[in-house]
């Protein structure tokens, strides 16, 4: 052991505590010298997985999380096996049962928690066993070969995972329960029905509301006794009736406990050489026993051992999303709605679908789903952000409309989805690929089945139907986002702490963003530099300069690159009017550069496909020289604006949509946005240039004009959301500036106007942008003076020699 390492013991091979260390080792690989005591003989393994391995699916050593090699590779000493009976804090050392002494600097707890055994008459006796580990698997799994019938004392996760298991291994199986229906903490009285009525089908029995006395025998188990005096049979007793933290050991030491073991927002205990995590853990009055909150706190735990200093955990907003022999579960939030509270309710008992949402002041206080949850995370989302959901009352339950058969395809159940299905369209990701990435890579969160596979990492319309095969694989508990969701993994801040600190600190410049806000990474990573790159420019129009090597290549070299690797070039077509003259120009300009194929555009545009790099700024100077601009067909800005002819040509057009489009156009063109942004003016309610599906859209009426906001086309096509009504076109100006401003200051990077709007609430929209008259007019003011810096030509600039090193091509050598 080298001298100088700081000597870190962690008392409990579970998840929790090495996935504590996985973190410390990716921050601190040499800190420490690390010593792990575990009480079973085996090494880390996914506890979620033992239903799996009961039912035979599955064995044991596809559920190891860190085998043997993984310790040794990190230099780490684990004692398997072994019991710690002792912390002497004074003297700073742990004490197993066989009289090992380990001194320590810093202690981690990860103690987890232990089956709750029913304090009643017969507990001992052969054949009644706990639900915990692989060893009360692999005795569940010989006692179904030689016995019958099984009774399960608990009617929550845990005991209906063990009873399916026995049932599928071809025991006769009864599940026990005190409450009148199963799972009571994760569904409402009606979903515990239907999951009740769907597991008798299955095979199951099931005693509810009812109270064991007793469970009688000789030396072995015979039945159960209820209170009632009611008998029932059974050669195996399976406790399954929850779990408590396991904090004997820590109250022994003396370490403050209440229910489990108090820690602050570091994960500290009242003793600051000591740590403690997962199950044990009592944080603010609560504990946890689902993964993500306890992964959450392995990572807090694990910033602080390294010396970083900057995270805290401030508890988890707890979604729950389940697999229950192949009935999918979701609640999140109280759903058990009280006397100020109104419930939204959905049943169809044909297909096996249950919606209840229950809402107060017209924001989403809980949710239960049974049978279809792919919509849940969306409904979580919306709860812990307090989203305002008055305008979308009418079609909440029918999920996020705008994703359509693209989001997820209509499936209700991945469990019958084909391995070869579709699931996310962007990146031709398949429902098996993502399973076996979860399998073999012990992929947890979303955030890692993303980064290993790309599925849900693109648009995001199929984010629901990748957590519902997360819940699925995993088979357990699956749930909830962190409460708070750093921007990537360079950073533990949000967007929205990141855009603060831009302003309040006064930070002007990529490197001093990154050394304010601590950046893990020098440079940053394709996901970040990006979003601080757009934060800045939002935030300093006109003070900070456009850093080229943060944008994605089609932003920096100023056209969309093609799969041959030429590129394609689109001006500007003002409205989509143009002339004889512009024609002539774009056929000649075609012509001479030999462009292989002329294309129309659903913009309005014209777009010239097959150009080779290093004839971009030849081409754009000579569409310059013929009056064009970049048309920003490849940008993160103001797209198009798509217009009908109007009152000018048109017998229904009740406005002049062209004039108006072409003076929106001029007015936002150039504006850098957190996503594309389309515009469109129709001209009458007939809405031939399609403004109800676009991110702000006009439709004219012989009184005014309607604006609508948050559509969009595509993969994940939305219908807008109605705004307001205004009067003239001056209006119309102020208005649709004003929106862009709130949503480029407010916006995620790559958020669209539609989830953004999901997320933040149509209400919000209305009261900064139409109630709010002398904030609109600042918003507008301050879009105006932006547009004062970004309306300069790109591609006039790069015709005249700007980042001419972007087109140069490649020298050949021989």
């Amino acid at each position: 052991m080298e001298k100088n390492k700081t000597r870190l013991v962690v008392i409990g091979n579970g998840m929790a505590g090495i996935r504590t260390l996985e973190e410390l080792l990716k921050m601190s690989p040499d800190e420490y010298d690390i010593t792990v005591f575990g009480a079973e003989l085996q090494p880390n393994y996914n506890r979620i997985l033992l239903s799996p391995v009961l039912s035979g699916e599955m064995a044991f050593q596809d559920t190891v999380l860190n085998d043997w090699s993984w310790y040794k590779d990190n230099n780490i000493k684990l004692h398997a096996g072994k019991w710690v009976t002792k912390i002497d804090r004074q003297r700073c050392v742990v004490e197993t049962d066989d009289g090992l002494a380990v001194p320590y600097d810093r202690l981690l707890i990860a103690t987890g928690s232990n089956p709750i055994i029913l304090p009643i008459p017969g507990v001992n006796l052969s054949g009644v066993i706990a639900y915990r580990s692989i060893d009360d698997v692999e005795k569940m799994q010989a006692a179904a070969k030689v016995s019958k019938r099984a009774v399960v004392i608990g009617g929550g996760l845990l005991g209906l995972e063990a009873a399916n298991g026995l049932t599928l291994q071809g025991m006769e199986v009864a599940v026990v329960h005190l409450c009148d229906w199963p799972m009571e903490r994760q569904l409402d009285k009606v979903g515990g029905g239907l999951l009740k009525d769907a597991l008798e089908k299955r095979g199951l029995k099931f005693y509810l509301s009812r109270q064991t006395e007793s469970i009688f025998g000789m030396d072995k188990v015979r039945g159960l006794r209820f209170k009632d005096g009611e008998e029932i049979e059974a050669d195996l007793v399976v406790m399954a009736a929850g779990i408590r933290p396991n904090i004997a050991l820590a109250k022994s030491a003396g370490i403050h406990c209440e229910r489990g073991i108090v820690v602050n927002d570091t994960m500290q205990t009242y003793d600051p050489k000591i740590y403690s995590v997962g199950e044990c853990v009592q944080h603010r009055g609560q504990t946890y026993g689902l993964v993500a909150p306890l992964f959450e706190q392995a990572k807090v735990a694990a910033n602080h051992l390294a010396e970083y200093g900057r995270m805290r955990y401030e508890g988890s907003s707890v979604s729950t999303k389940l697999k229950v022999t192949g009935i999918d579960l979701f609640s999140a939030g109280d759903f058990n709605a009280g006397p100020e509270d109104e419930e939204l309710l959905l049943q169809d008992s044909a297909r096996g679908v249950y919606k209840k949402l229950v809402l107060r002041d017209n924001k989403l206080r809980g949710a239960v789903m049974y049978g279809d949850t792919i919509d849940g995370p969306w409904y979580f989302q919306m709860l812990r952000d307090g989203t305002d959901v008055s305008e979308m009352r009418e079609h909440i339950l029918f999920g996020q409309v705008h994703l359509g058969d693209a989001g997820h395809g209509g499936a209700a159940s991945v469990a019958n989805m084909d391995d070869k299905a579709e699931v996310c369209g962007c990146n031709g990701v398949c429902k098996g690929t993502i399973v076996n990435a979860i399998v073999e890579k012990k992929l947890f969160t979303l955030e890692e089945v993303r980064a290993h596979t790309k599925a849900s990492s693109s648009c995001g319309s199929c984010t629901g139907l990748v957590e519902s095969i997360l819940a699925n694989t995993l088979g357990g508990d699956y749930s909830t986002k962190p409460s708070k969701k750093a921007m990537c993994s360079c950073t533990e801040d949000t967007h929205e702490e990141v855009r603060a600190a831009i302003t309040q600190q006064n930070i002007k410049s990529l490197p001093q963003l990154m050394q304010a806000l601590h950046w893990k990474t020098p440079d940053g990573c394709h996901s970040c530099r990006p979003a601080l790159n757009f934060y800045l420019l939002s935030a300093w129009p006109g003070e900070y300069e456009d850093d080229s090597r943060s944008r994605f290549i089609n932003e920096r070299v100023h056209a969309n690159i093609q799969k041959d690797g030429t590129y394609s070039v689109i001006p500007r077509i003002w409205g989509g009017v143009t002339s004889p003259a512009e024609l002539r120009a774009i056929a000649d300009i075609a012509d001479k550069y030999q462009v292989p194929t002329v294309k129309i555009t659903g913009g309005q545009r014209i777009d010239l496909l097959g150009v080779t790099k290093e004839n971009l700024p030849k081409m754009w100077g000579d569409m310059v020289a013929a009056g064009f601009v970049s048309g920003h067909a490849y940008g993160k800005s103001l797209r198009t604006v798509k217009t009908c002819v109007g009152s000018e040509w048109c017998r229904f057009g009740t406005q002049d949509s062209t004039g108006l489009g072409i003076k929106v156009e001029k007015m936002t063109w150039g504006s850098w946005t957190p996503h594309k942004f389309k515009i469109a003016v129709s001209g009458c309610p007939r809405n031939c240039a399609e403004a109800t599906i676009k991110d702000f859209g006009v439709v004219c009426v012989d009184s005014g004009y309607e604006i609508h906001v948050g559509g969009n086309g595509g993969i994940k096509v939305r219908v807008t959301d109605f705004l307001c009504k205004v009067a003239t076109e001056a209006e119309v100006m102020e208005y649709c500036g004003a929106f862009m401003q709130v949503y480029r200051e407010e916006a995620h990077y790559l958020d669209r106007t539609a989830p953004w709007i999901e997320r933040v609430g149509l209400a919000y929209v209305k009261q900064r942008v139409v109630e709010d008259a002398v904030g609109r007019a600042e918003l507008y003011a301050r879009f105006l003076e932006s547009q004062r810096y970004s309306q300069d030509d790109p591609w006039k600039e790069r015709a005249e020699g700007k980042d001419a090193h972007e087109y140069a091509a490649l020298a050949t050598i021989e």
